[in-house]
């Protein structure tokens, strides 16, 4: 026994319990509930620190544990601080007009979305935000709703539509952007469908009669859905591309021209390859029973 406890660096008394129980049960398991009882578990509020989750146990059941128990069983449960998904808020009625919407179009194949120009107006800023906000997540939970946290900040608004088969030119939204889609819909000829959000400037009646008296068909759009519309990826990718240059734009009018300049350099593979992706965004959305996705 000294020998075994001196190999595993041990007490005797150690070695000589374990011995005595396998003795007497044959097997050696250690008897439940040893050891002080833990004051905490796993169950936690995503968003609190572990300093409020200290306090907030301490005022429940006064019992004090330090913070470092507080993230130690997070991490046993597979936790980490993670910067939360940008989403936005999805009632019960959006969550239906998705779910229907991604069951309608999840077969549809490249020829269906050939004709299809996906247009959308996008916000930038000359800073970049830091996202210092952390949730607590798993691995996989990134669009949980607990995980989804608003942001709303801009210095300049831009407009564009990108298909299968090319894309217009990128418009600094000044005023409206509809006389954009008119050489582009004679470009593309019969079967062209137009596909814009639900935005309140695209379901004005002023913009839904020029769009009937130009015979311009559109896609029935659910509402909240940016994750369905490839062109947010591409709006992902232009953002990427401005903050990784090497001298940022430092005015409102250097950063239109630097978006102008990359919208027009990304190649048109980059394109097809978001609108390919589509039957997946509308399998995700069918998972999620309408909720959000990681796109």
């Amino acid at each position: 026994m000294r020998a075994v406890a001196r190999r595993f660096a041990v007490s005797v008394s150690v070695v000589s319990r374990a011995w005595r129980r396998y003795q007497e049960t044959g097997q050696y398991i250690r008897r439940s509930g040893g050891g002080r009882r833990r004051a905490t578990t796993q169950q936690r509020d995503r968003r609190s620190t572990t300093r409020a989750l200290q306090n907030d146990l301490q005022r429940a059941t006064n019992v004090h544990v330090a913070t470092e128990t507080v993230r130690n069983r997070l991490h046993e449960g597979g936790m980490r601080t993670r910067r939360p998904q940008m989403g936005v808020v999805l009632t019960a009625q959006h969550r239906a007009g998705r779910l229907a919407f991604a069951r309608e179009h999840q077969d549809w194949q490249l020829r269906h979305w050939h004709p299809v120009l996906f247009t959308d107006e996008s916000r930038f800023t000359l800073s970049t935000c830091d996202r210092r906000d952390r949730v607590w997540r798993s691995r996989g939970e990134r669009s949980a709703d607990c995980n989804i946290i608003q942001h709303d900040r801009f210095d300049i608004m831009v407009w564009g539509g990108i298909s299968l088969g090319g894309r217009t030119a990128l418009h600094v939204l000044a005023r409206g952007s509809l006389t954009a889609i008119r050489p582009y819909a004679g470009a593309v000829g019969p079967g062209f469908l137009l596909m814009q959000d639900n935005a309140r400037p695209n379901v004005a009646g002023v913009c839904q009669q020029f769009l009937q008296d130009k015979g311009i068909d559109a896609m029935d759009w659910p509402a909240r859905s940016p994750d369905l519309n490839p062109i947010e990826l591409f709006w992902d990718i232009m953002s990427r591309s401005i903050h990784q240059r090497h001298v940022a734009p430092q005015t409102v009018q250097e950063l239109g021209d630097a978006l102008v300049q990359v919208w027009e350099e990304i190649p048109q593979e980059t394109i097809r390859h978001l609108i390919r992706s589509m039957p997946r965004h509308c399998r995700e959305v069918i998972q999620a029973r309408g909720g959000h996705t990681h796109y």
